[in-house]
């Protein structure tokens, strides 16, 4: 089985952007034909430990499991025109190349999507840095799309997976 990771960097837990990321690790898995039952790991729920010279075991655990996943949804609001301090925050405690051996999904929630070209290279980069091959194409919502996202994430889910697919296959 595939393991299939979650990661979502909003700030408020449980969140709108969390609900449509695993919605769309869901539909990318099913569509790619993948047999995975993604995990989410919401980073608003760790808090104030990422932050912490010993972050715990919660924050340990976090890191190990994007670590050792095969395929990691990274989902994102967009903040000043990026991603979250607190996706920076958490992916700094991961060693250089920490994400080699998997595959990367970007994923973002922007105001507006005329203006989301950047947060997606943004992403893009800082996954390929740690060592991620990066799944194209990126998944942007608007954040009015964020109450209903089905039709979507089912559209773009259509595209994503076989190059989800061929990666999997290639890094098995």
């Amino acid at each position: 089985m595939i393991r299939f990771t979650v990661l979502v960097a909003d700030p408020d837990p449980r969140s709108a952007l969390a609900a449509a990321a695993a919605r769309a690790a869901r539909a990318l898995a099913d569509q790619a034909g993948v047999d995975a039952e993604p995990h989410t790991v919401d980073l608003a729920e760790l808090g104030p430990a990422l932050l912490a010279a010993d972050a715990g075991r919660d924050v340990t655990d976090a890191v190990a499991r994007v670590r050792e996943a095969d395929v990691v949804l990274v989902a994102t609001p967009q903040t000043h025109g990026s991603y979250t301090g607190l996706l920076k925050v958490f992916l700094d405690r991961l060693p250089e190349l920490g994400m080699g051996r998997g595959v990367a999904v970007p994923m973002a929630a922007v105001p507006d999507l005329r203006n989301g070209r950047n947060i997606e290279e943004d992403l893009r980069v800082l996954l390929s840095d740690l060592g991620a091959w990066v799944l194209e194409p990126a998944l942007l919502l608007a954040d009015a799309e964020l109450a209903d996202p089905a039709e979507v994430i089912g559209a773009w889910a259509e595209v994503a997976a076989p190059a989800l697919g061929q990666a999997v296959a290639v890094s098995a």
